[in-house]
């Protein structure tokens, strides 16, 4: 059982960690997972959970963000973007500047001889106005932790530090301090939110209303309310609203939103159509076939929001890191300024200065924020490029690819079969053995089956066909006018006791025989994609160790596409089955701290998805297996999209690691410098404040432009 919680407005990573964290202490809860992007905290809940879990979870956000609305569960709304800005730009940016302005008032007429003559607490006083407006705030919410048995959080750390500045008269430096923290607070809120209406405009492809056919007049009503089976309407400029097929229109569709390419998509009669393209120029009249909730649009906004509550391994480490991190710095901050003069037996004020300004370097602020700001912006920046990952731990495997296995058909192929030879036995016509296959596989949904009809070209009296039985991966049976028809691969004759000639052409061969007697072949072609042999190799220059094909088709078939493709490895003639025993023993082949992925069209390859360290679903779009399978949908048809996909991931890899070794390495070498003197409060604000700011812009850049 789950339940979810919005809370109204959250925007800080530190304090999203924290009622996480607290939230899945709770009595009941087996795991909590706060999800920054979408605002809300989904709790997996136990048999034996305690009724109060509501109230419990209000306390939590309270304690940590008294401002913070949690609704009734029952009536969750969301907040608007719009209502967010303006109270952040008249509440937070309006404190920021009047501090500013009052602290340089302060240490301006501190400096004037006039004021330093008349009075000297005419500066001391402005100053602690100044820091009234800018850690009055921080202050209080240190007081309330502890009240609540929380001592160790950065609001504990400035507090400190700044309060004993100001006792050992520092007093400017300590208002300096607050003002710089509370600069990189507000970087940090303004990161958050670009970075979610980034992702929030990607999310915007599905209209809430739709234009239903109703009593034969045109009705304009909500999106939700629409039935599968219903027409709608839609005219040029609009979004379409729910998935389906033309009934009548013709018209260019805007793709962008869903698919990355810009190049637009002709849709006509009888075609299927995505909610969230937009239709550029004819009217659509479209028969709608599934609902609003599980139309396409609504699983792509779905696997987006749900992305941020997955984590990657080392935003887990973090946050555990954090946690240990601040009780033991401030442990040696007191050894700090109380054992060297209890050693020497004096300058406890130089000593008490020199631990204050360890405890602002320490603030673990610049990992806590920047870590899952930078996976947050990896899977927007997937997004724009048409590749929806399902969580940071996702992304974070994609980077450490060694085995990439592939399907054939529909993934390095393009899944459009064509028949290119007829060739009949002794005794049968070209013409007749095509019209056997036919009728064979008249009832089958297969592109190969389809191909056959095509080359056919006639209508197929169905009523004709008794006893029909298929056989997954080998082949048909069926009686036709009494005659028993056999149609299938090779494999399939020899199980069936025809004595069939084999034939060595490169592509997939059905065989037919009709009374047990071999009636010939039929040679069908399906065109490798334009972009499979460049993504082959684009995966060896990005590390990739082996690459393998996975394929029903005949050997013959496998051999030839995987040779000029350039992949290491294949094997053919695959049941379902066969594939997920290939890709157990490749599994035992990987490097260990290394991952296995699998690409497949996410139809018939389902299983062998769910199966892979990440399973990867090529063109996957309109279907559901393919979304539900996968840990990653390329929303296109082109294998390329894997290398963009892999990019990403090492790119926003590279940059958390940027992050780390930037602010674990400069603080390190800082808090040194301050143990011994060298470093003062103006080194410990670049220290604190400078390394999150630098951390958190580098974090937002792979989502505000493109990174290789």
């Amino acid at each position: 059982m789950e339940k979810i919680f919005l809370l109204k407005g959250i925007d800080c990573p530190c304090c999203a960690s924290k009622i996480e964290t607290e939230a899945s202490a709770l009595a009941g809860v087996s795991s909590a997972a706060m999800n920054l992007m979408t605002g809300t905290l989904t709790l997996s809940l136990n048999a034996d959970c305690s009724e109060n879990i509501e109230s419990a979870v209000r306390n939590i956000v309270a304690r940590y963000e008294p401002d913070i609305v949690v609704p009734p569960q029952d009536g969750m709304g969301q907040e608007s973007e719009t209502t967010r800005d303006n109270d952040f730009g008249k509440g937070t940016l309006f404190k920021l500047l009047t501090g500013a302005f009052v602290y340089l008032l302060g240490i301006s007429l501190s400096s004037l001889p006039y004021f330093r003559d008349l009075d000297a607490n005419i500066g001391l006083s402005i100053l602690i106005i100044a820091y009234v407006i800018l850690g009055g705030e921080v202050v209080i919410k240190m007081l309330k932790n502890i009240s609540n048995g929380r001592i160790f959080d950065e609001n504990f750390l400035m507090s400190i530090s700044t309060i004993g500045a100001f006792v050992i008269g520092e007093y400017s430096e300590a208002v300096a301090v607050m003002l710089f923290y509370q600069i990189g607070e507000t970087v940090q809120d303004s990161a958050v939110r670009r970075s979610k209406k980034s992702i929030a405009s990607l999310m915007d492809i599905r209209p809430d209303t739709a234009t239903v056919r109703r009593n034969g007049e045109l009705q304009t009503v909500a999106s939700e309310t629409v039935s599968i089976g219903e027409i709608i309407v839609v005219k040029p400029g609009e979004k379409i609203p729910l998935d389906g097929v033309v009934l009548d229109g013709n018209s260019m569709l805007d793709t962008k939103a869903l698919t990355g390419e810009p190049m637009p998509k002709t849709a006509g009669k009888g075609d299927t159509v995505l909610s969230g393209c937009i239709n550029q120029n004819g009217v659509l009249t479209i028969r709608v076939s599934k609902a609003f909730s599980e139309s396409t649009a609504s699983k792509i906004i779905d696997l987006v929001k749900n992305a941020a509550s997955r984590k990657a391994p080392v935003e887990n480490f973090i946050t555990v890191f954090s946690g240990y991190y601040t009780p033991i710095v401030v442990t040696l901050a007191i050894l700090l300024a109380v054992l060297p003069p209890l050693v020497t037996g004096g300058g406890w004020s130089n000593w008490i200065y020199r631990a204050f300004v360890f405890l602002v370097i320490s603030c673990p602020c610049a990992l806590v924020i920047s870590i899952p700001l930078g996976f947050f912006g990896g899977i927007g920046g997937a997004s724009r490029k048409g590749i929806l990952v399902k969580g940071g731990n996702y992304l974070d495997a994609l980077g450490k690819l060694d085995i990439v296995v592939f399907d054939k058909t529909g993934t390095l192929t393009k899944g459009v079969f064509k028949v290119t030879e007829i060739i009949p036995a002794i005794g049968f016509s070209g013409e007749k053995l095509l019209e056997y296959a036919a009728y064979a596989e008249s009832l089958s949904n297969h592109p190969i089956a389809a191909s056959i009809q095509n080359a056919y070209g006639q209508p197929v009296a169905r009523n004709k066909l008794n006893d029909y039985n298929e056989k997954p991966g080998y082949g048909v049976s069926v009686t036709i006018e009494g005659h028993k028809i056999l149609a299938g691969s090779g494999g399939f004759m020899e199980t069936s006791g025809i004595r069939f000639e084999k034939n060595e052409k490169m592509g997939t061969k059905i065989y037919v025989a009709v009374d047990n007697r071999f009636a010939g072949c039929i040679v069908i072609a399906d065109e490798i994609k334009a972009d499979s042999k460049e993504t082959i190799s684009g995966l060896k220059k990005l590390g990739v160790r082996k690459t393998v094909m996975l394929t029903g088709d005949n050997a013959q078939t496998g051999k030839a596409v995987s040779e000029e493709l350039g992949l290491d490895e294949c094997y053919a003639e695959l049941l379902p089955d066969q594939k997920i025993e290939k890709l157990e023993i490749l599994e035992k082949q990987k490097d260990p701290k290394r991952k296995l992925a699998f690409v497949g069209d996410g139809i018939n390859d389902s299983p062998v998805l769910a199966r892979a360290d990440i399973g990867i679903a090529m063109g996957g779009l309109g279907s559901d297996a393919a979304i539900e399978a996968s840990d990653v949908v390329l929303m296109t048809d082109e294998p390329s999209r894997l290398i963009d996909a892999i990019s990403i991931a090492k790119a926003t890899k590279r940059i958390v690691f940027q992050n780390i070794i930037c602010a674990l390495g400069i603080k390190s070498a800082f808090l040194v410098l301050g143990a011994f003197g060298i470093a003062g409060m103006w080194e410990a604000v670049f220290a604190d404040t400078g390394v999150a700011v630098f951390a958190i812009l580098n974090a937002t850049r792979i989502i505000n432009q493109d990174i290789q």
